[in-house]
């Protein structure tokens, strides 16, 4: 049962936000339900408060929503338009999830010919509920802390990079961004980075994770949860997982298994899969393992550990680029001791193969980087080779195949500056 007072006053309490523009953009496309899914503390809800200014705009987590039915939504609706005095074109839905059946609202007001826009915290939103109830419905994108350039805007940096002081001062900026990670708020607060980090760890423990997937061994949970954290950037397999527990904490191979799951379901942290023809290898282990920021893993690393951050800090921005092209897989390659970071496949071809390396010249690049880049390229049949460097830029022929060396700040921009 809905409280209508509640409802009023949460209308009334909107306010206005300023703050730096996002970069994700969101087609009008009639008939879609457009999906902005993320981690907590991305900027999702920031970003709906923006999008959404004259138009419906509900909180889910707000307690003036809470045990509310499906259909008593439009009566929410019934409610806004007596507080403002419009009607309503738009509706922003904040936290989705938190809504039991919130799949069939959405369907619901899309055949009455309402824009609907929803947030989503949960990687099922993309894995499960909208490949039924809604298929053919939804435009997905995904929102990850602040890009590089958002970085950069919120930093105010205005300086020529074609200039010693300018390629000076983005280097550490991009030093900074690695060691500090980009949550919004944290930028925005850096004097406050560790008490923030805590408090984000904690509500990605409890409410992601225990909470959402009914954890009950908080103990294995947690050392479950620390574990990946602290091994981001590595090659991590269950067995690994296990071995690292025994004598630890006790738990079951199958509860281990559906922890694991649980983790990644909460989208802050990422397991990418080996590139190969055959499927059963896809779908097996070892996994590569990516976490959504790269500030949080300092409440677990005790080192700078820059080419760690490096590789993890590329694999966000490609994710990224998975909004203009949804076409983009993301894959890592190893063949018996050789192996490839990222190899990126676009419908039915290789597209891209990148390699990550805290090198400042050449002499700092390792053989077995280079090598493991050539072979990828003559076995996938690739000749777009990337090999991306903390400040040193080149190309390198080896065995008739050119390799492009790129600094990560300069990658990151993409010729934005």
């Amino acid at each position: 049962m809905i409280d209508r007072k509640l409802i009023e006053d949460f209308f009334l309490r909107l306010e206005k936000v300023q703050g730096i523009e996002r970069e994700i953009k969101i087609e009008p496309i009639e008939g879609k339900v457009k999906c902005i899914v993320g981690p907590r503390k991305s900027g999702k809800t920031w970003l709906f408060l923006m999008l959404s200014r004259g138009e419906l705009y509900v909180n889910l987590f707000d307690i003036a929503f809470k045990d509310m039915e499906t259909r008593e939504f439009f009566e929410v609706i019934k409610i806004y338009s007596k507080v403002f005095g419009r009607s309503v074109k738009k509706i922003f839905i904040d936290e989705v999830q938190e809504l039991k059946g919130w799949e069939y609202l959405v369907l619901s007001l899309l055949n009455r010919n309402y824009e609907v826009f929803v947030t989503g915290s949960s990687s099922k939103i993309l894995k499960k509920e909208f490949s039924t109830s809604l298929r053919g419905k939804n435009i997905v994108k995904i929102l990850l802390p602040f890009s590089f350039r958002e970085y950069l805007k919120a930093e105010n940096f205005r300086e020529d990079v074609r200039t010693f002081e300018g390629a000076g001062k983005i280097l550490r900026l991009a030093e900074e961004y690695l060691l500090n990670g980009a949550y919004p708020e944290v930028v925005l607060n850096k004097e406050r980075k560790e008490t923030l980090w805590r408090s984000y760890f904690e509500e990605i423990f409890y409410r992601d994770f225990v909470e959402r997937h009914k954890v009950r061994n908080l103990e294995l949970g947690r050392t479950v949860l620390e574990f990946v954290f602290q091994n981001f950037s590595n090659l991590m397999s269950v067995n690994r997982i296990k071995n690292f527990l025994k004598g630890r904490v006790p738990f079951t191979a199958k509860t281990l298994y559906e922890y694991v799951e649980g983790i990644e379901d909460t989208l802050n942290v990422f397991f990418v899969k080996k590139y190969s023809e055959k499927i059963y290898e896809r779908m097996s282990w070892p996994r590569k393992v990516y976490v959504v920021d790269t500030g949080i893993v300092n409440l677990v690393l005790r080192s700078k550990d820059l080419g760690r951050r490096m590789e993890n800090c590329v694999f966000l921005e490609l994710l990224r680029k998975t909004n203009q092209n949804p076409l983009l897989e993301i894959f890592y390659f190893k063949i018996n001791e050789k192996e490839v970071d990222f190899v990126l496949k676009e419908g039915l071809r290789i597209k891209q193969l990148i390699q990550v390396t805290y090198a400042n010249a050449k002499d700092e690049i390792e053989r077995r980087e280079i090598k493991s880049l050539i072979k990828a390229s003559e076995l996938l049949k690739c000749n777009d080779l990337l090999m991306i460097t903390w400040d040193y830029e080149d190309e390198l022929k080896v065995r008739n195949r050119l390799i492009k060396c790129l600094p990560l700040w300069k990658w990151l921009l993409e010729g934005n500056f």
